[in-house]
């Protein structure tokens, strides 16, 4: 279901489930540091099988050793992604991480926990980034990135004239109620077997990066944010289970599979879908075939307001850096809006900055990429900042499995909250 874009700007939770047991394994991780001498520091990236993105961040390496007043040679070492965290963990493990990481967002509170990162100390000005470029934790900053991502939905401007339907906008999206109407009408027309395409068979963090967002629309959580303690009234709530029978009801009415194709993108284009749930990865593509007849919509207002995922790829400083001020020398130069620019270019991504996105037509004001920009400022939610998301985002995974193949929806959350507030308390509430 998800394309290579997709699969490279996330972690999958088998992945962060490993991180999680990494942890268990070597506790909050070591202090000591064997990350070479002071004229050279290794940076780390997960970027081995994405070489356009890749060649970007070789480029700012590049760039940053050649300039008069570099403090340190950067050394650049590339990992693929399906190993890239087990790698992290290893080194932490032995004492040899390297200066310089790359992080997925939702997964730095867990790092920094365990010490694997040290809040950034960088002369690079923040506040102009999208709030969901910049990953916090225990009131401290700890990594930053150079791009975003935002999920939308995708249709034909032909289609939804046929059926009736007016065209969803960020003024004024689709409420709860014209959903419905929507993909009932959208469904007499006859031409789809499912009107809509959720991507179902998505797997890993697709699950609470998809679908988490609609659970915060309708007034709920993944878990409670006052403190991050406990699940419970929140996860289980009357509204989370509102959500979770209209989410199953989508499949119950026909509107969606339980189990989607593998690339909801491509057979949207081939016409198997009227609608598809997707982001902005996929807006080139679909460009390309559809032209003026693509439509680019926010997401559903389920009584909250749209709400979407917010947190990319980040890089960050590790605990166990002998040249600090080297490394934060390196993030900070690399901020430059020219080197952002050039890399949210080559990976097809939204700029983490205004002067970023100026320096790439496609984000600039005007643009034809520049309404995911807005989606990310006004939609944007951070998956939760705390240790504990990895395995939250296991749970709910499993959660919404078992609602889309026919459980009883509160018995089901009801267990994601018992195993949820369970691993939050044998952590010590994940304290610093």
């Amino acid at each position: 279901m998800m394309n290579k874009r997709f699969t490279k700007v996330l972690v999958t939770s088998i992945t962060a489930a490993a991180l999680v047991a990494g942890l268990g394994a070597c506790g909050k991780g070591s202090a000591s540091a064997t990350t070479g001498g002071s004229n050279e520091i290794t940076l780390w990236t997960h970027n081995a099988g994405n070489p356009d993105e890749l060649k970007a961040i070789q480029g700012i390496v590049d760039s940053y050793n050649a300039s008069s007043s570099a403090k340190a040679k950067i050394k650049l070492q590339a990992f693929p992604q399906d190993s890239y965290n087990d790698s992290v963990v290893s080194a932490a493990a032995a004492g040899k991480l390297p200066c310089i990481v790359d992080i997925d967002g939702p997964n730095v509170p867990n790092w920094a926990w365990a010490k694997y990162l040290q809040p950034l100390k960088i002369s690079a000005d923040l506040s102009g980034n999208l709030p969901s470029t910049v990953a916090k934790w225990d009131g401290q900053t700890y990594a930053v990135g150079y791009y975003d991502v935002a999920l939308a939905m995708l249709a034909r401007a032909s289609d939804l004239k046929a059926a009736g339907v007016r065209v969803a906008t960020i003024d004024k999206p689709w409420t709860k109620s014209e959903f419905q109407d929507a993909l009932s009408k959208l469904k007499a027309l006859g031409k789809w077997d499912y009107p809509l395409d959720m991507g179902t068979a998505g797997t890993g963090e697709w699950l609470p990066y998809a679908y988490s967002p609609f659970l915060q629309s309708a007034g709920a959580d993944l878990v409670n944010r006052e403190g991050f303690k406990t699940a419970d009234g929140t996860l289980n709530s009357d509204k989370a289970v509102d959500w979770a029978n209209w989410f199953r009801g989508l499949a119950d009415q026909g509107f969606i599979a339980k189990k989607s194709g593998k690339d909801s993108t491509q057979d949207f284009l081939n016409k198997k879908s009227a609608i598809v749930y997707t982001g902005s990865w996929s807006a080139d593509k679909a460009k390309a075939a559809l032209g003026d007849d693509l439509v680019v919509m926010p997401s559903v207002d389920l009584g909250a307001g749209p709400k979407i995922g917010g947190g990319s790829w980040q890089w960050g400083v590790t605990s166990q850096c002998q040249n600090t001020d080297a490394a934060m020398d390196y993030v900070s130069y690399s901020l430059k809006p020219e080197n952002v620019a050039a890399v949210a270019k080559a990976a097809g991504t939204i700029p983490a900055t205004d002067a970023a996105a100026a320096l790439v037509p496609a984000y600039a004001p005007g643009g034809a990429d520049h309404v995911f920009m807005d989606f990310s400022r006004k939609y944007a939610v951070m998956r939760p900042e705390t240790p504990a998301y990895p395995f939250i985002a296991t749970e709910y995974g499993k959660a919404v499995q078992d609602i889309l193949a026919g459980a009883d929806p509160k018995t089901v959350l009801d267990k994601a909250v018992k195993a949820i507030d369970a691993n939050i308390k044998s952590n010590g509430d994940y304290k610093n």
